[in-house]
């Protein structure tokens, strides 16, 4: 087991990592235990009553938080021709085709998000194997696949986030950042939970939100009991 620092055991004190809070309280705790000098993340671990090993039990989805992330998102377009002007006309950081495939060979992977027309997908897909890992390979699924640049770019820039859940049927997500305060945060995750609800598998039997807690970058996780869940959702 690592060894913890001084800093993140001072604040694991503040809150009893045992116990399960009401959502409100958790996200205050979790705020609490803040204890960097740069303005943490806020994550989400949500535990669901699926075996992602079955593909009717794939939870995959998207969702716009209601507060953004808190964080500029850079954006990276692969088009050619009319939708390259376009693409930068909506705001994209960097637009190009084989010559943004090529930097990317080179190792340059300096954006956050990654959209592709259609027609591009061919020479794209050649670099999924860069791309994929780190979660940036477009895809149509999660609308960054698309010939409505203007709106996919938008969406990624309020705060667009896409999720899937892992194969211990475990979801992760941003919701923000500490400076957000425990209101926005609550109405990111309530906005996130609503969709993880809604995209529940038909074949999914008992509990489907099992467990969840909420943490900073740096901070311990601090666990929601599940009343003030449903009332969330409701």
């Amino acid at each position: 087991m690592p060894k913890r620092g001084k800093k993140y055991l001072e604040s694991k004190k503040k809150a009893d990592t045992g116990t399960r809070y009401d959502i409100a309280e958790a996200i205050k705790k979790a705020l609490d235990s803040s204890y960097t000098k740069f303005d943490e993340t806020v994550d989400i671990s949500v535990r669901l009553g699926v075996d992602p090993r079955h593909a009717d039990q794939m939870v995959r989805g998207t969702v716009i938080l209601p507060n953004g992330l808190g964080k500029e998102v850079r954006v990276l377009v692969f088009a050619k021709g009319e939708k390259e002007k376009e693409a930068l006309d909506a705001g994209a950081d960097f637009v190009g085709n084989d010559d943004l495939i090529e930097k990317i060979k080179g190792g340059w992977f300096d954006f956050d998000k990654a959209i592709a027309t259609p027609d591009m997908m061919g020479a794209v897909g050649k670099i999924g194997k860069l791309l994929g890992p780190r979660g940036l390979m477009p895809n149509a699924k999660t609308g960054t696949v698309t010939f409505d640049i203007p709106r996919a770019i938008n969406e990624l820039k309020a705060g667009k986030i896409d999720f899937r859940v892992e194969k211990a049927g475990i979801v992760h997500a941003p919701m923000g950042k500490v400076s957000f305060g425990v209101e926005k945060i609550l109405q990111n995750i309530s906005a996130f939970l609503e969709t993880i609800v809604r995209l529940k598998p038909p074949s999914s039997k008992g509990t489907y939100l099992k467990s969840i807690a909420v943490s900073t970058t740096m901070g311990p996780g601090i666990k929601i009991e599940a009343a003030s869940m449903k009332d969330l959702v409701k």
